[in-house]
């Protein structure tokens, strides 16, 4: 993944859980503070949420996924939830035994973006019984690898574990079963990692082709866990810390104690330490410019000079006003004078509002009909995949997407749609 320390600012943080003999790990980061739990502790049991509970909500097991290699589904969610600072209402699932964050799905979803309990080499295809399987009663959102086993290690036995994403923003990651010693799985065929990670993408434009389209991808932070912490009936809780982004004000932005390097953009109307999703925008309206040694004073008053320098064109106009007195046109244009209120029109300004309402008019038509057939032709596509021109359509594809920028290749994953299949299922509870 290319990773650059000049847009990053001097390096990429990265926190990692102390490798230490105590039994609850704790430790701080920017984003998030973080606590290990391991099988003798009476939290990683509260942590484990049972899915066949029905007191939990209602259970999905997703029928591709379960008995799929290297594919990925996205899923809506029935809340907000906080992420790094920004609020995802969509996840991305894949069978490896992680959860991907971004807004644009891409084969390389192992680089970054990521919640992952256990990021390995899973395939559910292998036995009947190893499923994926998902939970959103309103207030949590969790997945569920069940039974799940590594590729060419089947023989090691069943890994079963979840990562429950909370509304308040924390995240937790439960181990039930886990038969294998992590420094033993091997990442030569897929990445092992478990933690967090966030990103934001760029579009930098080429000297060489200033018309290209292309998208750079840049971690701007990770949170890594000691994988040799993660056994069997084990647990790890993240909170989520105060972010930049949260301020809707100057003054919290520049003066509140529990975040640091935020900086106020006021043509964006937002704070930011520049490290975030909206990175792009950030540098498009040159915010980090506009923010140097400005105050919130400074901003005040830009505001209230700009608000008194606007007057309006004309201002008290009546019948008794000096422009009808001093208007020195002949009867015919004075019979054509209208007063409305405060305003003077004529025949004249009436029949350029009257053009400009017309060609309003137009170009609301044009844009709906555009949007129609737009909507009509990706109805075709969706209904006709195999016609000759929707197959042209996405093999040619990639000419004109916007493409993502890594340096070192890592396996593909392969998006599947959920429209239109019945495999879902639901898991009958047991008694409570």
């Amino acid at each position: 993944m290319r990773i650059s320390r000049a847009v990053l600012g001097g390096g990429l943080t990265i926190n990692i859980l102390p490798d230490n003999t105590t039994r609850v790990v704790e430790d701080s980061g920017k984003y998030y503070a973080w606590r290990s739990f391991g099988p003798e502790d009476q939290r990683s049991q509260e942590l484990w949420v049972d899915m066949s509970d029905v007191r939990h909500g209602q259970v999905r097991v997703h029928g591709i996924l379960s008995n799929s290699y290297k594919q990925a589904v996205r899923v809506a969610l029935s809340f907000d939830f906080p992420f790094y600072g920004h609020y995802l209402r969509q996840i991305t699932i894949a069978t490896g035994g992680f959860i991907f964050t971004g807004d644009i799905t891409h084969r390389m979803l192992t680089a970054t973006q990521y919640i992952a309990p256990l990021m390995a080499h899973f395939d559910p295809s292998y036995a009947k019984e190893s499923t994926v399987q998902y939970m959103d009663n309103g207030e949590v959102f969790v997945v569920q690898w069940d039974r799940v086993r590594l590729r060419g290690k089947e023989s090691e036995g069943d890994f079963t574990f979840q990562a429950a994403l909370h509304k308040t923003g924390t995240i937790t990651f439960s181990y039930r079963d886990i038969p294998l010693s992590l420094d033993a799985i091997g990442s030569a065929e897929h990445p092992v990692k478990a933690g967090l990670s966030d990103a934001f993408m760029v579009t930098p434009v080429s000297p060489q082709s200033p018309d290209a389209k292309q998208r750079i991808i840049y971690e701007y932070h990770r949170v890594e866990i000691d994988t040799t912490k993660i056994t069997s009936y084990s647990a790890v809780e993240f909170t989520p810390l105060p972010t930049c982004l949260q301020h809707d004000s100057c003054e919290l932005c520049l003066s509140y104690n529990q975040t640091s390097g935020c900086s106020w953009c006021h043509v964006l109307q937002r704070c930011s330490d520049g490290m975030d999703r909206h990175r792009q925008e950030w540098l498009d309206y040159a915010c980090s410019e506009e923010s140097k040694n400005a105050t919130c004073e400074d901003y005040s008053r830009v505001d209230s000079s700009t608000g008194s320098s606007i007057t309006p064109e004309i201002e008290n106009v009546t019948s008794l006003t000096p422009l009808q007195k001093g208007c020195e046109c002949d009867d015919e244009t004075k019979r054509h004078i209208f007063k409305t209120g405060n305003d003077v029109k004529t025949d004249s300004s009436t029949k350029r509002d009257g053009l400009a309402n017309t060609g309003v008019i137009a170009g609301i038509a044009a844009a709906l009909v555009l949007v129609l057939a737009m909507v009509l032709v990706a109805l075709y596509i969706n209904y006709h995949p195999t016609a000759a021109s929707p197959l042209y359509l996405i093999q040619r594809r990639n000419n004109y997407w916007p493409s993502l920028k890594f340096q070192k290749q890592q396996p593909g994953y392969t998006e599947v749609e959920v429209e239109g299949h019945d495999k879902d299922s639901i898991v009958q509870a047991g008694p409570c």
